[in-house]
């Protein structure tokens, strides 16, 4: 049953103040179009979170946290898709507007970028989806990354994915693999048969002083890299394995950070997973996102049949 009730509500939160985090109350902002409450019950830490703290981006009294999970308490007329009692995961960006983020008892979830866990799936496990999966999904099929063929479901194009055991990493290689990718990835070799199971095809050990020549000797022909740790010794490295070091490279930092080392004919770009949200983003109105039309949560591509 719906619940039409739009008064802003108290929650307990973790709040930024300057180098500390303190547990205090906030007013949760009332309901827009297309919005639920969600009582938390788990939230992720990512290295945004880490990120945004450390460069106190948001200053005092910010609430943190991209990723929550809980259940869903209260709804705007406008939702059709969430109603109370739905067990949801969802994905806000904690800091940007005042009381609200997931280190919160109470947070808002956008229907069109949450989802209803399925009944076999635990909330801890639903937490790790959001951000992970649409940064993945961006770097390889948004235009402003390395816009990949969606619906090509044999292409067998080879892609490197840097950092296959990363939570994005991992995410990125199942996507891949579903989309008719052959994929190579790097991790450490006791996570091999982790990504394997994931989808990968060949398996690379990045602590190989080789592991570029030996990439090239598997792909020769290999386009594209999505480099999902993002230093300066990842992206070189991932750069240097394309063939005759041309095609894309997209990282997963900001502004394409750490790439200042890559070849000038590699294409470099960067993803932003908030450009996932179906409303445009700003950050302290000096920069703006756009909305991407390829959110993963509500413009996904055909699944293989």
């Amino acid at each position: 049953m719906a619940s039409t009730d739009n008064a802003a509500t108290t929650a307990t939160a973790v709040i930024q103040r300057q180098t500390d985090l303190v547990s205090t109350d906030v007013e949760v902002p009332q309901l827009q179009a297309h919005q639920v409450y969600v009582k938390v019950e788990y939230a992720a830490f990512n290295p945004t979170d880490r990120l945004a703290f450390d460069l106190h981006a948001f200053g005092d009294g910010a609430v943190l946290g991209c990723d929550f999970v809980g259940t869903v308490t209260r709804t705007h007329p406008s939702v059709t898709k969430l109603e109370v009692g739905d067990r949801v995961a969802a994905l806000v960006w904690g800091g940007e507007i005042k009381g609200l983020g997931a280190y919160s008892t109470l947070c808002i979830a956008d229907e069109r970028i949450a989802f209803k866990i399925p009944g076999n799936v635990g909330h801890r496990e639903a937490c790790a989806v959001p951000l992970a999966m649409n940064t993945a999904y961006l770097a390889l099929f948004s235009e402003t990354a390395l816009n990949l063929p969606r619906n090509d479901f044999e292409s067998g194009i080879p892609l490197l994915i840097w950092g296959g055991s990363s939570i994005v990493g991992y995410y990125a290689i199942q996507l891949a693999k579903m989309h008719g990718y052959v994929v190579a990835t790097t991790c450490s070799p006791r996570n091999f048969e982790y990504v394997k199971k994931a989808g990968a095809t060949h398996v690379f050990d990045y602590r190989d002083p080789e592991v570029a020549s030996k990439i090239r000797s598997v792909l020769p022909t290999l386009g594209y890299v999505f480099d999902t740790i993002g230093s300066v010794d990842s992206s070189s490295t991932a750069a240097s394995a394309l063939n005759e070091s041309r095609g894309a490279l997209c990282t997963v930092r900001p502004g394409q950070t750490n790439t200042q080392v890559v070849p000038k004919t590699v294409k470099v770009s960067d993803v932003f997973v908030f450009t996932a949200f179906p409303t445009p983003h700003s950050y302290r109105g000096t920069a703006h996102w756009p909305v991407s039309p390829y959110s993963a949560f509500w413009s996904p591509a055909p699944l293989p049949p």
